[in-house]
C-alpha cells in the first residue's frame, strides 16, 4: 500500500499542461471548454442532449484538432447540468467523456456538466494531516449507512470523531456499473459514483469531516481499468500496456507508445481529487501492479 498525503497538490496549474484541462470545464457564465485525447480519430464533436425524456441531440459542436491527438473547443450554449457526450468520426454512438465529472445514469450513459467552483468551502483553516499517529477508519460509503450515501455518512462524522478516528480512508469512488461494488473496477476515473450522491455531496462530506477534525484520504486505482462501461479504447489504443499485465487484466500504459497522454490523464486525476474535493491525500491500490519501466516512475511523479 502506498499513501500520498498533501496539504495541497504540488502541481503547477499555470503551465498549460493538458493535465489541468481535460474533460469539460466552465470558462465563464456562458462558455464551457472541452478537451479530449482521441488520437485514433480524425473528427471529434461534442453533442449536447435536450432536457426532454427523449434525450435527443440538441446541438453538435465540432472540436479542433490539437497536437498529440487532443481535440479542443468552446461551447457557449451549455449550462450546468447539461448532458453531453462525444461523437467520434462517423460513429453515431454517443460516447461519455473519458474525463467526465459526473455520470448520472452510470458509465453507459451520457456525461453531465459540473461546475466545481460553485461549492462554498468552509475548511480554509484546515491544517491538513500527517500520516504518522493517525487513527484510520476505512470506509465503504455504500455500506457504511443504510442509505449508502455521502450525505448519510456525513451525519455520522461526529460519532466517528468521538471514537477517536482522526483519518478516514475512503474506498474507491470512481463510477462503475451496477448497483453495488467495492469500487476497484472503476471506469470513469473523474466521476464520483452516482450511487453515493452528487459531486457536491462528496465535497460537503469532506468539508464537514474537516470541521469535525477528521482528515479524508481517497483510495485510487491506477493499476487497471474496469472492463464494463470502459469506452477508453474508442478514443485511443494506447491506454493499455502491451508489455505488462495484472491479475485483473491489462496494465495501464505508463511506459509504452502513447504513454505521455496516459500519464497526464492519471496525474490530472490525482490533482483533481485533491484540488476540487479537498482530499488530504491518496492511497494507491496494488502498487506492485503499477508497472512502469521508464524514468521517473509514475508513482514518483504522483508523489
Amino acid at each position: 500500500m502506498t499513501q500520498i498525503l498533501h496539504k495541497s497538490v504540488a502541481l503547477n496549474h499555470g503551465t498549460g499542461l493538458h493535465r489541468t484541462h481535460i474533460g469539460a470545464w466552465r470558462v465563464d457564465d456562458d462558455c464551457w471548454g472541452f478537451r479530449v485525447w482521441a488520437p485514433k480519430r480524425q473528427r471529434v464533436r461534442v453533442a449536447f442532449l435536450s432536457t426532454e425524456k427523449t434525450r435527443q441531440v440538441a446541438e453538435v459542436v465540432p472540436l479542433d484538432a490539437e497536437a498529440d491527438g487532443y481535440f479542443y473547443g468552446l461551447a457557449d450554449s451549455a449550462r450546468v447540468g447539461t448532458l453531453y457526450g462525444y461523437l467520434l468520426d462517423d460513429d453515431e454512438r454517443l460516447y461519455p467523456d473519458p474525463a467526465s465529472r459526473f455520470q448520472p445514469e452510470g458509465p453507459h450513459g451520457p456525461s453531465q456538466l459540473v461546475d466545481a467552483t460553485s461549492f462554498e468551502w468552509t475548511d480554509e483553516n484546515w491544517p491538513g494531516v500527517k500520516l504518522v499517529g493517525q487513527v484510520i477508519y476505512e470506509m465503504h460509503v455504500g455500506t457504511f449507512t443504510h442509505e449508502g450515501t455521502w450525505s448519510a455518512a456525513a451525519r455520522q462524522l461526529e460519532e466517528l470523531a468521538s471514537l477517536g478516528v482522526t483519518l478516514i480512508e475512503m474506498m474507491p469512488v470512481a463510477d462503475f456499473p451496477g448497483r453495488f461494488g467495492w469500487g476497484y473496477d472503476g471506469v470513469n476515473l473523474f466521476a464520483p459514483t452516482r450511487l453515493y450522491g452528487t459531486p457536491d455531496d462528496l465535497r460537503r462530506f469532506n468539508d464537514q469531516a474537516h470541521a469535525a477534525g477528521i482528515g479524508v484520504i481517497l483510495d485510487v486505482v491506477y493499476n487497471h481499468f474496469g472492463p464494463d462501461g470502459n469506452f477508453l479504447p474508442a478514443f485511443a489504443d494506447h491506454y493499455y500496456s502491451d508489455r505488462h499485465a495484472t491479475d485483473w487484466g491489462p496494465a495501464i500504459n505508463f511506459d509504452g507508445e502513447g504513454c505521455q497522454a496516459v500519464r497526464e490523464y492519471v496525474l490530472a486525476n490525482a490533482a483533481y481529487w485533491i484540488d476540487e474535493f479537498h482530499f488530504d491525500g491518496l492511497r494507491l491500490d496494488a502498487t506492485q501492479d503499477i508497472h512502469d519501466d521508464s524514468t521517473p516512475h509514475i508513482i514518483s511523479e504522483l508523489s
